[in-house]
Order: structure tokens, then C-alpha cells, then sequence
């Protein structure tokens, strides 16, 4: 009689040799994606990215896309560790139902960042360029809004920590790409911050947060309303770096807030 006991152990060893990163790349409906980049020190780089796409596309029908910037320790090169948080909360069957749309989630090389300054800088500027990493996230971008049938009235930006940052100085650079913003525990470049005056805008930090400091998003929310602008901005009391968990799940927080933003017009990008 053939030994069936040879075929279980190599399916068991098969399955334990799975790592839990790949595990999720198999579950996770984000469909793995790359681009090609030259600049600086990259030259034909292939960064990473996935895309989450609406459960049904229905025909001659555009849907909203949100571009979400991870934070420092979701940086590497898995193409799966950057689907933290808000990405893997938008897979949820409920919020698919909820929200259909695309979901952009760019991963950031390690040791690298997306903002011109680093979080720790005492002082934040914007560079006459964008970083490479940031330039590549701006190329992915394109090229999805060209290859999807996205709503280009409804496209959001937001990211937490070194994505606050990133998410601050990409809606500085191009403001009027965005329906609305929504960065969460960063900062900016204050000296930018009247380009948002009219970008729907909602900050969230918390006031315990001792990895940036609350003061990095009130100085920007001060500088957006001394230029006229009306931003939207939450100090959670007691709570530290993780500011993004109750801004994202909220019933009345952030998730539900950008979705019912949209631009009166679509205007060209520069």
C-alpha cells in the first residue's frame, strides 16, 4: 500500500514554512504592483505598491480613490507590511460595502522617508524637489488614475506619523489634486501651509504623543487658518503616538469625513 504518511508531512512542512507576511500577501484582496523609477541614487528601481480596487466595478461608473502614506515602521520591501491600519481596515467586507473605491498604499524602502524633512528635524522645509520616494509615490499615482475608472473629484490623500509628514508636503505641492486631506500625528513646512487655505483639511493628533509632537500640527492648523482657511483639527486628549486608530475608526471620524468630500471641478494638473 502506497505510505500516504509522506504526502501529510510535506503538506505540513509546506504550510509551516509559509511566513506570516506571505500568509497575508495570499489573503489580503490588494493586488501587488510595481513601478519603475530612475532618480538620485535609483536607477530602473522597482518600488511597491498595492492597489485595492472596488469588490464590483460596474460599468461607465468612476470611483473615489484615497492615497495613504504609512508610517516609519512599515518601511522594507514586502509589499504587504505597509497594509497596517487604514489599508486593512478598507479590506474589511463592511468597509468594501461601505466605501467602494480604490485604495493606494505605496511602500517606502527602508531607511528612507517620503518628506523632505526628517519627523526629528527642529525645523520643517520643503525642498525644491520632492524625495525620490515621494516622487515615485507621485508616478504611481498617475499612473493609476490613467489606468482606473476613478473619480478624479473625489481623490483623497492621508497617511500617519512619516506619512502625516508625507501627506502634508504632497497636499502642499499639488493642492488641488485633492478633494480632501487628512494627516494624521505629522507636521509641515508652515511657510507652505497657505497653498491648503482652500483644501477640505482635518488634522488628528494626540496631546500625549512623544514620538512628534502635538505642537508639529498645531503650528500647520494655525498657519492654514491665518491664510483664511477653515481646517478641521483634533487633539485627543490622553492619547500618545497611535492617534491614527480612533481617527480612522471613529464612527464620526475621519473614514466617513473624506468620503463625503468632492471637488466642484476637476482642474489641471501642472
Amino acid at each position: 500500500m502506497p505510505n500516504k504518511t509522506i504526502p501529510l508531512i510535506a503538506t505540513l512542512t509546506l504550510l509551516l514554512s509559509i511566513t506570516p507576511g506571505t500568509r497575508a500577501q495570499m489573503k489580503t484582496p490588494y493586488k501587488p504592483l510595481t513601478i519603475e523609477y530612475t532618480g538620485g541614487p535609483y536607477k530602473a528601481h522597482k518600488f511597491k505598491y498595492r492597489l485595492l480596487s472596488p469588490s464590483e466595478i460596474q460599468p461607465n461608473k468612476k470611483y473615489p480613490l484615497v492615497l495613504f502614506l504609512h508610517g516609519a515602521g512599515e518601511r522594507g520591501a514586502n509589499n504587504i507590511t505597509q497594509l497596517k491600519y487604514f489599508p486593512n481596515m478598507m479590506a474589511k467586507p463592511s468597509h468594501r460595502k461601505a466605501y467602494p473605491c480604490f485604495v493606494l498604499a505605496p511602500q517606502c524602502p527602508r531607511n528612507k522617508r517620503w518628506a523632505s524633512s526628517h519627523w526629528r528635524a527642529k525645523e520643517i522645509k520643503i525642498a525644491k524637489q520632492p524625495s525620490h520616494e515621494l516622487a515615485a509615490v507621485i508616478q504611481m499615482l498617475k499612473k493609476t488614475l490613467k489606468e482606473n475608472p476613478i473619480d478624479t473629484n473625489r481623490v483623497y490623500l492621508t497617511g500617519l506619523s512619516m506619512g502625516g509628514y508625507g501627506t502634508w508636503e504632497l497636499a502642499m505641492r499639488h493642492p488641488k489634486w485633492f478633494a480632501a486631506v487628512a494627516p494624521i500625528c505629522g507636521g509641515g513646512d508652515t511657510s507652505h501651509a497657505k497653498k491648503l487655505a482652500g483644501t477640505p483639511l482635518w488634522a488628528w493628533h494626540g496631546d500625549k504623543d512623544t514620538v512628534i509632537p502635538p505642537s508639529r500640527s498645531r503650528e500647520m492648523i494655525n498657519a492654514i487658518k491665518a491664510a483664511g482657511g477653515k481646517p478641521k483639527y483634533t487633539e485627543l486628549p490622553g492619547v500618545g503616538h497611535n492617534s491614527w486608530t480612533p481617527a480612522y475608526t471613529k464612527p464620526d471620524g475621519v473614514t466617513p469625513w473624506l468620503f463625503k468630500q468632492k471637488k466642484k471641478s476637476t482642474p489641471k494638473s501642472k
